[in-house]
């Protein structure tokens, strides 16, 4: 069975945004984004998951599609908590290039299947 890159890079991921949401609750005493980030974060992998039993090429690509939205909606909350001095820059700057290079591979596995089915 062949590995998938964007899997386990959203798995990891998701440990990391875990770990942030520990970080925020215990050290920063910050609950409310926290708990949108982590919910948003881990989404992302969840939905990863999903896709891998989708029924239809279109059921794929739709469990894909949301997969984006939460990644890009987790941007949102991280740009929240580095703009609100929750989290330093370095740290910020760290997690979103993460979250930046899941971006790009689920746009890119979105065209691929998209230009599959069109054939």
């Amino acid at each position: 069975m062949r590995k998938s890159v964007l899997r386990e890079k959203s798995f990891l991921f998701s440990l990391r945004i875990i770990k942030l949401y520990k970080w925020l609750c215990e050290k920063q005493n910050e609950y409310v984004l926290s708990k949108q980030v982590l919910r948003s974060g881990t989404a992302i992998g969840a939905l990863l998951a999903e896709a891998k039993y989708a029924q239809t090429s279109k059921d794929f690509i739709h469990k894909l599609s949301i997969s984006l939205k939460e990644a890009n909606e987790t941007i949102y909350w991280l740009e929240l908590l580095y703009k609100s001095n929750h989290i330093s820059k370095e740290m910020y700057q760290s997690i979103h290039n993460d979250n930046t290079e899941l971006l790009k591979l689920l746009i890119s596995s979105i065209n691929t299947k998209r230009s599959k089915n069109e054939k």
